[in-house]
Parts: structure tokens; sequence; C-alpha cells
């Protein structure tokens, strides 16, 4: 059994100038993401500074990224999975 080769592409092509400009447009949200990523990471640094508990913060964070419903199922399972261990 041959494998099949990958087909050929011109890169005079549509085709190629569209790939091309994907990949471009990838890369420059890649470097954004990583400028963001910097700058959060900046933020908790300061907030760190000032006295605040940074894993309080993240995890407050995540807590917010959820509704209402969601963060109650969650607390309800630790509760009773806290039960459990004989942690509660």
């Amino acid at each position: 059994m041959a494998a099949s080769a990958a087909p050929a592409v011109d890169p005079s092509s549509v085709a190629a100038d569209q790939l091309k400009s994907f990949i471009e447009r990838i890369e420059r949200l890649e470097e954004e993401k990583a400028g963001l990523a910097g700058d959060i990471k900046d933020v908790y640094a300061e907030a760190k500074g000032t006295g605040f508990d940074t894993k309080a913060l993240r995890k407050i964070i995540s807590l917010r990224k959820k509704d209402h419903a969601e963060r109650q199922e969650e607390e309800a399972i630790l509760e009773l999975y806290m039960q459990a261990l004989g942690m509660a």
C-alpha cells in the first residue's frame, strides 16, 4: 500500500496566497497573545506587590467566568466530596 503524497501547491496560486495570509494573521495574533499574557502577568505582580494573594485573585477570575448555577453545582460537589473525606 503506497502512501499518498500531499498535493503540490503552486506558489503562485490563489490557494498559496490564501495560505500565506492565514499564516501571517495567526502569527500576528500569537504575538498579540504573548503581549497580553505579559500584561496580565504584570498586573498580577502589581497586585501581589500591594499585598493581594494572587492565587485567590486567579480563583476569583476563574469563578467569574462561570454562571451562578455552574458555580453552585461545583460548590455542592466539592462540599459533598469534602464530607465524604471527613474534611467538612
